[in-house]
């Protein structure tokens, strides 16, 4: 089968081609479960979070297969996922070799049957996608937090993504660097008034109120994209005074009762030491006087 080149340059008919193709399309899928053809693909879509990107489409197949072809603009068709009776393609291992690329896919459908000498099989063309400015951030996680007096620190944790470098994963922070930044939302437990803090590395360190409880969450952004810049939110984490409070009033409770143990035995050897020294002024005074 020789392999289709890039329809790059747009026609000025592509606009009723594609939808000449969209009739056809219904009228096949209207048909399908008496016809011999194949029925081709349509709403591809590319799912992404973190770098892990998948192809998706419709419709699922009846008697024939699909095959997906992905390349870059200067490269040549790689194709994956060979006549699979699925509706998507993991194509993750591709866009990660290097995720500023731009990428395009097509889904081919086949007959089940066909023979080396069958026909080209149709196919339909994916939106174009850049990763690094289209995946989707995943929800960031808190590595840790501590609130001491008037500071909270937080600290969040990278998501690792299944981009290499060296035969390492890498981290968001590793592949976004300086582009990638963090939101703190941070307030009282006791309100709902919320906070703001911004970092462009992996740590919060804010000014909060003496005795007070803080609840907050993290939300990972990149600013300078036109869409896709915010991840969910992260889970919720509060502060809590109760087991400082307790801490300290177990200390000071064992302080107490360390000094009075202590005085509890000095008073005791005090008296001991005084009903001694009284014992022998008594022995004293009622022995005997020596006669000569």
């Amino acid at each position: 089968m020789a392999t289709p080149t890039w329809p790059w340059v747009p026609y000025p008919e592509a606009a009723v081609s594609r939808t000449i193709l969209f009739g056809w399309v219904l009228v096949q899928l209207a048909g399908a479960s008496g016809t011999t053809g194949v029925v081709v693909a349509y709403n591809l879509t590319w799912k992404s979070t973190n770098f892990k990107t998948i192809l998706e489409w419709e419709p699922k197949p009846i008697n024939h297969g699909y095959t997906v072809q992905i390349s870059h603009r200067l490269g040549n068709w790689k194709s994956k996922c060979f006549s699979t009776t699925e509706t998507e393609c993991d194509l993750t291992d591709e866009i990660v070799k290097d995720v500023k690329q731009t990428y395009l896919a097509r889904v081919l459908s086949q007959l089940a049957n066909a023979t080396s000498s069958a026909a080209e099989p149709v196919f339909t063309n994916s939106p174009e996608f850049t990763p690094y400015l289209e995946t989707n951030l995943g929800q960031p996680t808190i590595k840790s937090f501590e609130q001491v007096g008037t500071k909270l620190n937080v600290t969040v944790h990278d998501a690792r993504t299944l981009v290499r470098k060296n035969g390492t994963f890498l981290s968001l922070r590793d592949v976004f660097g300086k582009d990638l930044t963090y939101i703190l939302y941070y307030w009282k437990a006791s309100s709902t008034g919320k906070k703001t803090a911004k970092t462009n590395t992996n740590e919060f360190l804010v000014d909060v109120d003496k005795g007070e409880n803080y609840c907050f969450s993290v939300q990972a952004v990149i600013p300078s994209r036109n869409a896709n810049q915010k991840s969910p939110e992260s889970p919720i984490k509060c502060t809590t005074h109760e087991r400082g409070v307790f801490r300290d009033m177990f200390f000071i409770i064992g302080v107490v009762v360390f000094l009075v143990i202590i005085f509890i035995i000095v008073l005791s050897l005090s008296l001991y030491k005084c009903k001694k020294t009284r014992a022998r002024r008594s022995r004293k005074e009622t022995s005997p006087l020596n006669v000569a």
